[in-house]
């Protein structure tokens, strides 16, 4: 494991990741440092108590956006739905739900208000973008952000649903866009059931790395 020189920007090679997928760390969360992180596949994930972790998984879960799956009864709810789906409406909104939202078998957040605020930074950028799912009352009930890693790659960080389906209907949504915008794939980041319910697969790092920009 690297430790990141704290004035260079540079990140070691993704294929000198140990076992686990974690490449470096130290560094900080700078809007150049993370632009040149997900440049090269690398994504933060840390508890704020530690040191900043970079990471490269080895498999890394992704969706091929034609490969979406969407199920008959999720078919079925689409069309008997009333929810609005917008798209950069409420940013922070989407993240703080997040980071927020309670999820099984996990206790506290990754998604700590320092990685919050450089987020958003990112956002501020041009560089990260959210999907909001608003209900009839207009209360935002799921949704998602992602990081633009390049031409090629969307990096989906994090989704949240407050009413059943609604972050299915976000990161479907994610999928047609990405398509329309001839996007090639979706990073996942790590396995999830929930995912690979949805389409999402795991594939070798070297492959993953050929979207990359070189």
């Amino acid at each position: 494991m690297f430790q990141l020189n704290p004035d260079l920007l540079k990140f070691p090679p993704v294929k000198l990741a140990n076992n686990e997928g974690l490449l470096a760390y130290g560094g900080d969360l700078s809007v150049a440092r993370l632009i040149e992180a997900y440049k090269q596949g690398i994504f933060p994930w840390y508890d704020q108590t530690d040191t900043i972790l970079w990471w490269a998984p080895d498999p890394r879960m992704v969706l091929f956006p034609d490969e979406i799956k969407i199920s008959k009864s999720m078919r079925a709810f689409m069309r008997k739905s009333n929810y609005t789906i917008t798209k950069n409406k409420a940013f922070k909104a989407v993240i703080s739900h997040c980071a927020n939202v309670r999820r099984k078998g996990q206790e506290g957040t990754w998604l700590h208000q320092d990685m919050q605020s450089a987020y958003y930074k990112l956002y501020q950028e041009g560089k990260a973008f959210s999907i909001e799912v608003w209900n009839t009352e207009n209360v935002l009930v799921g949704g998602l952000y992602v990081i633009q890693s390049n031409q090629q790659v969307w990096s989906g960080e994090s989704m949240f649903h407050l009413e059943p389906n609604t972050s299915k209907l976000a990161f479907i949504y994610l999928a047609q866009l990405a398509q329309q915008n001839d996007i090639k794939l979706i990073d996942c980041q790590l396995y999830t059931d929930h995912l690979a319910s949805l389409g999402a697969r795991e594939i070798p790092r070297f492959e993953f790395m050929t979207y990359f920009d070189k």
